[in-house]
């Protein structure tokens, strides 16, 4: 009752690969302003980060491609902020990739 009350719709996590790999990852994540380079906190703020390097750094190779956790894969855990400034801020680090 009380999150019907208070939140318009539900949170969201999204992930996505890259054409350029572990790298594109990289300069993703160091050009974006808004999200926040962290694994999932339990907080409300948007957060990126490169599950193979970081949530998965101490899983074998083989196990993160069984999983499909691989080099070029970005997770986006989707906070309260503006939807346009989150897209925003998504577009022009992807843009510099």
């Amino acid at each position: 009752e009380l999150g019907k009350r208070q939140m318009k719709g539900s949170g969201s996590m999204i992930s996505f690969g890259l054409k350029r790999g572990f790298e594109g990852a990289k300069k993703l994540m160091n050009n974006v302003h808004l999200a926040l380079l962290a694994v999932s906190l339990g907080g409300i703020e948007t957060l990126i980060q490169h599950p193979a390097s970081m949530t998965h750094a101490k899983v074998s190779k083989d196990d993160k491609q069984k999983a499909g956790i691989t080099d070029d894969l970005i997770r986006v855990s989707v906070g309260i902020e503006d939807s346009k400034d989150i897209i925003e801020d998504l577009k022009q680090g992807l843009e510099k990739v």
